[in-house]
């Protein structure tokens, strides 16, 4: 085997989001004397999904306000398939982190006139909860997390990207990962101890989608080929309100923030009518999935603008009001040439948010001894069905938790490992086989994967869309397997980084569709027109298990969700009111 540039590290973390840098900060605070490495595929404080968080963080704080209510109203929107001691977790979690990251990483929050911290209302719950910095929160938390990152002389390399987790020689843990340095185009052995696996999931394999187009879920295409499980990977969340900027540009599929529609905000038919009422008695605040599946039957209906989607209007609660409340959100409007203000703006729903991913437990830990992950790489904390606001505290919660667990896991475990030689020989040949054929233009295979995934793997689903998704994606595999890249160097070879991302954007969707397939009921953001009965959670639910079988082949099992603190038909609520 070639010899490959290697450096060691006691903790590596991979990515450099909300999850990333608390995993990193903690990982330093509780074993100072530990060498913390962080890789990201961009620049850190400038790349990854926290970053462009826009509502805020969910943590009940007020007067009225509960672990308890937050942690129902997290299990009931995500139909009762939450791994409950994740929620559990996520909720009281949340409540100190808001505080550790005001008080010890100097982040800082709208206040109300007395001083308390603001929360405002957010979609599918029960009570005004989220916490924001006007509506750019993931701006502040980032910059500030950054700030301290780059203060406690923690290592990073930037602008390399992961592209294999490399078990140790006998198989009993986690040796390294298998880095490329995107400037060079060089591969790179980083061999530690553990690893953060926190690369954020981001699925841009549908045609709208929220994400930046660097997001591809590799760090969930990682986990697989490294044999590990992937859980409930059919629940895919699409926002409502994705702006629909035009074809040919990448802003089509922004965000406008849950919080318009939370403060009061319209969504209006092509026809200007107000149709979400007809859907679900809360209207515009129903759960995301409500919203999205009610956008898209109204679209497919006709009922559609000139642009062939649906309107966004918050001119009845005054263009003063809305320039104050959602300075950000105004401007990025009008840097599109639309007045969210006082006129209207189209949206679509857009993909947003991966529920499903790694098994993991709730100290951070998975099947792979010193592998942790933390943030949407995971799957389990949302159920079927993520609350706006719930994803960057999940980021940050589970984290700052992973971090500690992993100085305490080197501190018993620490010794480095060799990696298996046949599993770096094996990552390196798939990271580098593009370059051993005829070049190929990339664009029709993403084209082609956008608009499958939209259209037979989306919103609304059934068996003969599903098994159109499954056999066009085998053919989009083939025909990326067939596919080379060419250019004169391999530093900033955007083709050959394009392939590497449509082969992780290729293989999650083939993990999304196989479980869409199996689950024969409808549930949360996982939809199926032939199956629109929920199965009654009094009488059991399963989680779907995905997992590479012999010669890379998708395979499925169920596990049996377990009520571990409340019973369907049951409530936390009312077990505190009676202590």
């Amino acid at each position: 085997m070639t010899a490959l540039p290697r450096h060691a590290t006691d903790i590596l973390v991979l990515g450099s989001g909300g999850a990333g840098l608390l995993g990193a900060l903690h990982a330093k605070a509780a074993a100072p004397h530990l060498d913390v490495t962080v890789a990201v595929k961009g620049l850190l404080g400038k790349s990854g999904c926290t970053r462009m968080v826009q509502g805020g963080y969910n943590v009940a704080l007020a007067p009225g306000d509960s672990a308890e209510r937050h942690f129902m109203d997290t299990i009931e929107g995500g139909g009762w398939l939450n791994d409950q001691d994740l929620a559990w977790t996520l909720v009281t979690g949340a409540q100190r982190r808001i505080r550790e990251l005001e008080n010890r990483w100097g982040c800082f929050f709208d206040r109300n006139p007395d001083g308390t911290i603001h929360q405002k209302a957010f979609a599918g719950q029960t009570f005004d909860r989220t916490v924001h910095k006007g509506d750019l929160t993931g701006i502040e938390i980032i910059n500030r997390l950054a700030e301290q990152t780059w203060a406690r002389g923690i290592a990073r390399f930037e602008e390399h990207r992961a592209v294999a987790l490399l078990p140790a020689r006998d198989g009993s843990r986690i040796a390294g990962v298998l880095l490329v340095d995107l400037r060079s185009g060089a591969p790179l052995l980083v061999q530690t101890s553990a690893v953060l696996l926190a690369t954020g999931g981001g699925p841009t394999m549908y045609l709208y989608h929220t994400p930046s187009g660097d997001k591809s879920c590799d760090g969930m295409a990682m986990a697989l080929r490294a044999g590990l499980a992937l859980r409930d990977m059919e629940m895919v969340q699409f926002h409502p309100t994705g702006v629909l900027a035009g074809p040919g540009t990448r802003m089509t599929g922004t965000i406008i923030e849950e919080g318009l529609r939370g403060s009061g905000g319209y969504l209006l038919g092509g026809d200007g009518q107000r149709f979400m009422h007809r859907y679900d008695s809360r209207g515009e605040r129903a759960t995301r999935d409500i919203v999205s599946r009610s956008m898209m039957r109204e679209m497919l209906a006709g009922n559609v603008n000139a642009e062939g989607g649906l309107w966004i209007e918050m001119a009845h609660l005054g263009p003063g009001n809305v320039r104050r409340q959602f300075k950000g959100m105004v401007e990025r409007c009008a840097d599109m040439g639309f007045d969210l203000a006082g006129g209207r703006v189209p949206v679509v729903p857009t993909a947003h948010y991966m529920m499903g991913g790694v098994v993991f437990r709730a100290d951070g830990s998975t099947a792979l001894p010193g592998l942790f992950a933390a943030g949407e790489d995971t799957g389990g904390v949302h159920g079927a069905n993520r609350l706006g606001g719930n994803g960057v505290a999940n980021s940050t919660v589970f984290g700052g938790i992973a971090g500690d667990a992993m100085a305490g896991f080197v501190a018993r475990d620490g010794a480095l490992a060799e990696p298996d030689a046949a599993a770096l020989e094996a990552a390196l040949d798939l990271a580098h086989a593009p370059f051993r054929r005829a070049p190929a233009s990339l664009s029709p295979i993403r084209d082609a994967l956008h608009r499958l995934m939209w259209d037979k793997a989306g919103i609304l689903r059934d068996a003969a869309g599903l098994a159109e998704a499954a056999a066009g994606l085998s053919a989009l595999r083939d025909a990326l397997d067939a596919a080379g890249v060419g250019g004169q160097g391999r530093g900033f070879n955007l083709a050959w980084q394009e392939w590497l991302n449509l082969d992780s954007l290729v293989l999650t969707s083939q993990a999304i569709v196989a479980a869409a397939q199996a689950r024969e009921e409808s549930r949360g953001a996982h939809w199926r027109e032939d199956f629109s009965r929920s199965l009654d959670p009094r009488e059991g639910l399963a989680s779907t298990r995905i997992a590479l079988g012999a010669e890379g082949r998708i395979a499925l099992e169920w596990e049996a969700v377990r009520y571990t603190r409340v019973r369907p038909g049951e409530s936390l609520l009312a077990a505190a009111a009676a202590e």
